[in-house]
């Protein structure tokens, strides 16, 4: 546990009648983000790889790039990674799981017969530390996703067999929340497309429209689980065509009173993606909001404190979404050391919604409802050199969390001592 840092606290100080002098109430912002929980996904640990070995490669156009050394190999060492990672991370936050990390002692279960016993391991593992968990159904990396086609499959049988897999993972996801007394999020997202000019849009489209409305045609307590749908603009294989594009699922989530997932990732490069929340948000109850960082396209890079991902967390907090919108991340980078990756992207989030909770967002408010927009643009410059640093590091020591490259220094001795030893 570091030592208390006086010019952390003297600098907060001075940074609370900073803060003060426009009406921000610094220590009711930094209670609200205390509150927000970050979904962590299980992914960056491992390289998408899961534990059931049952394809050679991803597929489903997914593609992880590097070899740095270290990753985890076992369910054991991810979670270990894990506990490394959360502990330098501010807050109480979640895991996102994907049901390829299942746990089958060595038994071969295909993925329609997976159980919540498959993940009685991760269930604990969360409720020892008071976590709350998501979870997703894996199409991808299987012998029958093996030509990029599983929900919208013309093959009656495959695509039964898949609806069996995500009906297996609903009742997984509500007894991951009843567990854990949180209410598990599970997001469906499938690779269906074509690589090249495709003349039958309509047949496949209602095929998925069938296999989602069998998947989710038993009811389960909303409390336990919420049936979330993910659409995306392409992907390798998919340029031409996606079967499952974001009008086609919030269409579907609007009808079916589904949640509607919202990729940062999933959109054309120029597409603001922040203001897709109001949008969806006037006729759908709830969001998932998956945060990643697309370079000239989807490529899921570590989130970072970019403009973006502030005009996300600005969204959030001036539309009063908080409570509306399940945040969590979506990345996964091989390069970099993979316990570092999920800091930065994590801190990264935390850090844009700490932002946002510092606008002074009431006078901005009553400034633009007077028409004074010069008033407005004036005080959201000033508001950019206020002292957010002081108000960060306050918050981390607070947490008990090294401040400043400290952090890094424990990720460097955790490398040395547990990463660089699993060959």
């Amino acid at each position: 546990m570091p030592s208390p840092n006086k010019n952390v606290d003297q600098a907060f100080a001075l940074a609370k009648e900073r803060y003060a002098a426009i009406g921000v109430d610094v220590d009711k912002a930094l209670e609200k983000l205390s509150a927000i929980p970050i979904s962590l996904h299980c992914w960056q640990g491992d390289d998408v790889g899961g534990f059931e070995n049952a394809g050679e490669g991803l597929g489903a156009g997914l593609a992880v790039t590097g070899n740095y050394p270290g990753k985890a190999r076992t369910a054991d060492e991810l979670r270990k990674d894990l506990d490394e990672a959360l502990s330098l991370i501010p807050g109480t936050h979640r895991l996102n799981l994907h049901a390829s990390y299942a746990e089958t002692g060595g038994k071969k279960v295909d993925r329609d017969a997976l159980e919540p016993a498959h993940f009685k391991n991760w269930i604990d593992w969360a409720k020892a530390k008071k976590m709350g968990m998501d979870f997703n159904p894996t199409y991808f990396s299987h012998p029958k996703a093996a030509d990029g086609w599983t929900l919208a499959h013309p093959d009656k049988g495959i695509r039964q067999f898949w609806i069996d897999h995500g009906i297996a993972c609903r009742k997984i996801g509500a007894a991951i929340g009843e567990a854990l007394g949180t209410t598990c999020v599970t997001n469906v997202w499938i690779p269906d497309g074509m690589k090249d000019q495709t003349v039958d849009r309509k047949g496949p489209r209602e095929r998925l429209m069938q296999s989602l409305d069998a998947m989710f045609e038993k009811p389960i307590d909303p409390r336990l689980n919420l049936d979330a749908v993910e659409g995306k603009l392409f992907g390798i294989g998919s340029e031409t065509y996606v079967v499952g594009m974001h009008e086609f699922y919030l269409g579907y989530a609007i009808t079916r009173k589904k949640v509607y997932t919202i990729d940062s990732g999933h959109f054309h490069p120029t597409e603001v993606v922040a203001d897709k929340l109001s949008q969806a948000l006037a006729y759908v109850d709830r969001v998932l909001m998956h945060v990643s960082r697309g370079v000239r396209w989807d490529s899921d890079h570590v989130v970072l404190l970019t403009d973006d991902i502030e005009l996300i967390a600005q969204e959030l907090v001036r539309g009063g979404y908080l409570d509306r919108v399940h945040i969590g991340l979506d990345f996964f980078d091989a390069s970099i050391n993979r316990v570092a990756a999920w800091v930065v992207g994590t801190r990264s989030m935390i850090k844009a919604l700490l932002l946002a909770l510092l606008e002074p967002i009431d006078e901005l408010r009553k400034l633009e409802a007077e028409g004074d927009y010069t008033s407005r643009m004036a005080l959201l410059e000033e508001s950019k050199t206020l002292p957010f640093g002081a108000v960060w590091d306050h918050y981390l020591q607070s947490k008990n969390i090294p401040i400043g490259r400290g952090w890094l220094d424990q990720v460097k001795k955790y490398e040395a001592e547990v990463l660089s030893k699993r060959g």
